[in-house]
């Protein structure tokens, strides 16, 4: 009498399983569509620096930098605004804004696109920070390029 008591229990555990399982299957998850997905993209908030396709750099300072690898990266800067530049590079115009720094270094920053510019008094470089790699290192302008003075000489040491 005990097997068929177990028996018993035991069809009646995976009676309400399958009764659970096709409960379950009769719920349907809502399906997202394109629109829906392509909406919600949209709606992620963007900043001002990243919303424009190209910045405005019409009466900007213009800084040519020369990089290795034959690499080139132009820099307008606005003289009303220190806190943003727009950065051409392989012929796209990139809006970057300036990140603080503890060094002293200038750094800006398109997260967008995940460009990084530094420029220190030696040289600048550009950063892709989505892939950690470098773009352009020892890129310098005209006057980083130009010859650094004569040392003076140093005094000729006594002869013994």
């Amino acid at each position: 009498m005990s097997i068929s008591k177990l028996f018993m229990a035991c069809s009646l555990a995976l009676a309400s399983l399958t009764l659970a399982a096709s409960a379950q299957a009769e719920v349907k998850k809502p399906v997202k569509h394109k629109a829906v997905k392509a909406a919600e993209a949209k709606a992620v908030a963007k900043t001002p620096d990243e919303e424009a396709d190209e910045p405005a750099v019409a009466g900007s300072a213009i800084t040519d930098f020369h990089c290795e690898l034959g690499n080139k990266i132009t820099i307008f800067k606005n003289v009303d605004d220190d806190n943003h530049i727009a950065l051409r590079w392989k012929k796209r115009l990139h809006r970057l804004t300036r990140v603080g720094t503890e060094t002293g270094a200038l750094r800006f920053e398109n997260k967008l696109y995940g460009l990084v510019w530094i420029g220190i008094p030696a040289k600048g470089m550009l950063l892709d920070s989505k892939q950690n790699r470098q773009l352009a290192n020892e890129c310098r302008n005209a006057e980083q390029l130009a010859p650094v003075s004569a040392a003076p000489a140093a005094p000729a040491e006594a002869k013994l």
